[in-house]
């Protein structure tokens, strides 16, 4: 590989709201020059198992992953306003109560989206939920993958693409599918204490996704984030591509003051979000692996 060596440590596939197969991320990162790749699909580990051995082909260092949605919580004294994710990285040791879990969530998602099926049909948009299951299929650089996609809010976004109601994916959330807008249905979290420690025991460490997601001001982030230490969190994704450079680095002064883990990802979603790209985050800038260094501290062995 020429240059500095380069990881991701937030990346999706078809097991969520990726485009490639599980295998197929980790084609497209080892042609990417990529010596490390956390797979961190939203609420399940069922990608785990086939990247991992496509990494073991490839050379390729690998980090068993997940994305949890955290219910806001009320317990907190100014809960956020915003979007709350977790990563859980380094699970190499899923508990049956953590699995157990994640089909729980499975089955909230698959309700959250009927809902949203039956609010496109009062709009007069003729769809059966099989219309936008078709759009989960993904198209990876390998064979065909025997994981079982599960069907999210970029799929909606494809569907309404197709049918000219949108003209991208971006325009598809802003217009219909983000927060406040006319198909937009919440999706059932988990508590946070809950999906620390449901982490912790499965060997991983509980990094806060994408922060700026949260929409709590400047002002307020210092002790919302120690309060969330206090709670078990680990680290900071301080390095998001929605995140500007300027934002990107306070997030990192911030998160280091708190003693939490710092660490950095592309977010990657394939063909779904194309501005984004493997190994690189905000600026368009590689993502470095004195991050990996960072975070091995913090995975339980």
């Amino acid at each position: 590989m020429n240059g500095d060596p380069m990881i991701d440590l937030h990346t999706h596939s078809t097991a969520s709201d990726g485009s490639l197969t599980p295998a197929g991320l980790v084609e497209k990162a080892a042609l990417a020059g990529l010596n490390t790749l956390a797979l961190t699909d939203h609420d399940t580990l069922a990608g785990l198992e086939e990247a991992e051995k496509a990494a073991r082909n490839q050379g390729i260092s690998f980090i068993p992953g997940v994305e949890l949605e955290i219910q806001t919580p009320g317990s907190f004294s100014s809960p956020p306003a915003g979007e709350f994710h977790l990563l859980g990285l380094g699970i190499t040791m899923p508990t049956a109560e953590f699995l157990d879990t994640l089909r729980y969530l499975a089955e909230t998602r698959e309700r959250r989206n009927h809902k949203m099926v039956e609010k496109m049909k009062e709009a007069g948009i003729e769809v059966h939920y099989d219309d936008i299951r078709a759009f989960a299929g993904g198209a990876g650089l390998s064979p065909a993958s025997r994981v079982s996609p599960l069907v999210g809010r970029p799929h909606f976004g494809a569907f309404l693409v197709s049918r000219r109601l949108a003209k991208n994916q971006e325009q598809a959330f802003r217009r219909w599918l983000g927060r406040g807008r006319p198909f937009y249905v919440p999706r059932e979290g988990l508590d946070f204490e809950k999906a620390v420690r449901l982490i912790h025991e499965s060997g991983g460490a509980a990094v806060l996704a994408h922060p700026m997601s949260l929409y709590v001001s400047w002002g307020r982030l210092p002790a919302f984030l120690e309060t969330l230490k206090e709670k078990g969190l680990d680290g900071l994704e301080a390095w998001h591509p929605t995140a500007g450079v300027k934002d990107c680095k306070r997030l990192e002064e911030t998160g280091r003051n708190l003693e939490l883990c710092i660490t950095a990802g592309s977010d990657f979603h394939g063909s779904a979000r194309p501005d984004r790209r493997l190994g690189y985050t905000s600026g368009n800038r590689k993502i470095e692996d004195r991050f990996m260094e960072e975070l091995k501290a913090n995975i339980r062995p």
